[in-house]
């Protein structure tokens, strides 16, 4: 996992935390968790959701990746409220996807390839429990897959995983400033200088089919 080490040597050059932002609305919402007849769900915690986003949106077979919040206490929690690390909420997304043409185990090898796994509430500049690694399981099932899942990938790894398996009890909807944040902000700092060389990196490693 190589490019693991690259990303996190080139990220620690910068100082930009996302949780700058102030002065933000009210404006997450509590998701329903049912997705259409030909559509599935997942979740995942994976460091800033503004690069996971953009990380498993671009998958051939996810329809949308949705950036929010779960795995806290907190009701309808904001952004400012979540990266005080008193909610207790990770940034998550919630990934719709078509099981035709990505399965759920595939979506996990996405996350185990797109992130470090081993760096307990941190990814790259981000620190803090909100920043921690988590699936966030809807049924038995992505239980099951997704401890397979890290028995699967301990061995590519130097250290310990230490991602986090809990059942997903609530999602809520980021602000709406925060959904497709790399698309509509690509001249963002943060987005030049962490988003994208992550992704990057992901793709060099990736086997599974993107959509262009």
């Amino acid at each position: 996992m190589s490019f693991v080490r690259t990303f996190l040597f080139s990220v620690l050059l910068f100082s930009l935390f996302a949780c700058s932002s102030s002065g933000q609305q009210r404006g997450t919402r509590d998701v329903q968790l049912k997705a259409s007849e030909k559509h599935e769900i997942a979740a995942f915690a994976e460091g800033c959701f503004w690069c996971s986003e953009h990380i498993f949106e671009e998958l051939a077979g996810v329809d949308s990746a949705v950036s929010g919040y779960a795995g806290g206490h907190t009701r309808n929690p904001t952004y400012e409220e979540v990266c005080s690390e008193k909610t207790g909420h990770a940034e998550t997304v919630l990934v719709y996807y078509d099981p035709a043409v990505i399965k759920y185990s595939e979506l996990l090898d996405a996350f185990f390839s797109s992130h470090d796994p081993t760096t307990l509430n941190r990814q790259g500049p981000d620190v803090g429990t909100s920043y921690r690694s988590a699936i966030f399981y809807l049924n038995d099932e992505q239980k099951r897959q997704a401890n397979e899942a890290i028995r699967k990938w301990t061995p590519a790894f130097e250290k310990l995983i230490v991602t986090e398996v809990s059942p997903l009890k609530a999602f809520y909807r980021a602000e709406e400033y925060h959904q497709n944040y790399e698309k509509e902000n690509p001249y963002n700092s943060y987005i030049r200088n962490v988003s994208v060389p992550r992704f990057e990196a992901f793709r060099k490693e990736c086997k599974l089919k993107f959509k262009k």
